[in-house]
Formats: C-alpha cells, sequence, structure tokens
C-alpha cells in the first residue's frame, strides 16, 4: 500500500509540477512578508467566484501587473480601473461585483491591519478557528476562500499545518492517499504539502484522477 501511494504521488507530481497557484503569481509565501499574504488573499477572493481557476489565476497575474499589488494600491485604484482590468481577463460577468469585494477588502485590511495580514495572524493570536472568522470579515471571503488562503499560507504560519481543504482531501481519498490532512501530508515533504494539494486540486478540475489511479 505504501509503495503503491508513493507511486500515485509520483506519478501526480509528475504530472502537475512542484508549482503552487501562488508560485504561478510569484508569490513566495513561506517568507511570510505583506505583499504576498495580500495578494494571496485577493486570489482566495477571486478564486471564490463561479469561474475556472485559470481564469482566475489570469484575473490575478494582470491586478499584480497593473500595481495593484498592496492594500494601498488597491484602494487607490478607481473602481474602473479595477473593473477593466477584470473584464480583459476572464471576469466579464464578475467584474463589478469583484471590483467592489477588492476594495472592501483593501479598506478592510488597512482599517484593521494597518494594510498587512500578519497583524491578522496576531490579532487571532495564531489561532487557525480564530484566524478563519478574521478573514471572513473580508468581503468575499467565506469559508471556500478560507480554505484556499490556508492551503497555502501554511507555508508560513506554522499552526495551519497539516491543513487540506475539503477538495484537495475528496481528491486524496479517491487516489487512495488517505482521509485526513496529516495522512497526506506523510507523502511529501513540510515544503511541497501545498504543491501536492495544489496537483490534487488541479487533477480534480482536469477530471484525471482515474488516470492517475490507474496509469
Amino acid at each position: 500500500m505504501a509503495a503503491a501511494s508513493k507511486d500515485v504521488t509520483g506519478r501526480l507530481m509528475e504530472r502537475y509540477g512542484a508549482e503552487t497557484y501562488a508560485g504561478s503569481l510569484g508569490l513566495d509565501l513561506s517568507q511570510n512578508t505583506p505583499m504576498p499574504l495580500f495578494l494571496w488573499l485577493v486570489e482566495a477572493n477571486l478564486f471564490s467566484a463561479r469561474i475556472g481557476a485559470e481564469q482566475a489565476l489570469q484575473a490575478a497575474k494582470a491586478l499584480k501587473e497593473s500595481g495593484l499589488t498592496t492594500a494601498e494600491r488597491m484602494a487607490e485604484a478607481t473602481w474602473k480601473e479595477r473593473v477593466l482590468i477584470l473584464n480583459r481577463n476572464g471576469y466579464a460577468r464578475f467584474d463589478e461585483k469583484t471590483s467592489t469585494f477588492l476594495k472592501d477588502m483593501a479598506d478592510h485590511c488597512r482599517k484593521a491591519y494597518g494594510g498587512e495580514l500578519r497583524k491578522l495572524r496576531e490579532a487571532a493570536g495564531r489561532d487557525p478557528t480564530a484566524e478563519r472568522r478574521l478573514l471572513k470579515e473580508f468581503k468575499g471571503i467565506g469559508d471556500v476562500g478560507a480554505d484556499i488562503f490556508f492551503r497555502e499560507a501554511q507555508l508560513a504560519w506554522d499552526e495551519l499545518y497539516p491543513f487540506a481543504d475539503a477538495r484537495a482531501l475528496e481528491a486524496g481519498r479517491k487516489l487512495g492517499l488517505g482521509d485526513d490532512a496529516r495522512q497526506l501530508a506523510a507523502h511529501v515533504d513540510r515544503a511541497q504539502f501545498p504543491a501536492l494539494l495544489t496537483a490534487l486540486v488541479r487533477a480534480d478540475l482536469d477530471k484525471a484522477l482515474d488516470d492517475i489511479a490507474s496509469a
């Protein structure tokens, strides 16, 4: 069973690589610095919409390339500027609502945490339950958005590890890799765990789980 699980993990990582969604944006969350954490929360907001993951990633890249990389810059951009960026990058059906969410998120981040999410962590006493509650105070972030944020923020926020969101867990179960986050985490080094979760999510989105299991 252990050998079979190792083979499945190897095929999964070979197919999808070791890059996370945050990594695709050029964000290094392991450094626990303000800009990557804020942009990852923006991405969690975008991923929460009923839209394809690649479209959400494209929109996040466009926001980053447009310089909207901090709470201050996001808030200072006009509503129309954000709408145009989103509209041109896959968010035609959600651009106006999401533009408003992003402004509200940025304003709340500045007002409550001085523009930086490490202060949210400290306000929560580094307790994952309290961190989830505070994250959900951001417009557009519900449990799904908090799960997405946790999935990769655990690289920097030790108290979250090991965390696996529902989608990654279900994909892991289908591949016989375990029933909970701790069992999933046992298959890779700690630093690779978010990449494993990302690979599981991508395989599920691609409907590739059966192929990977039977290869």
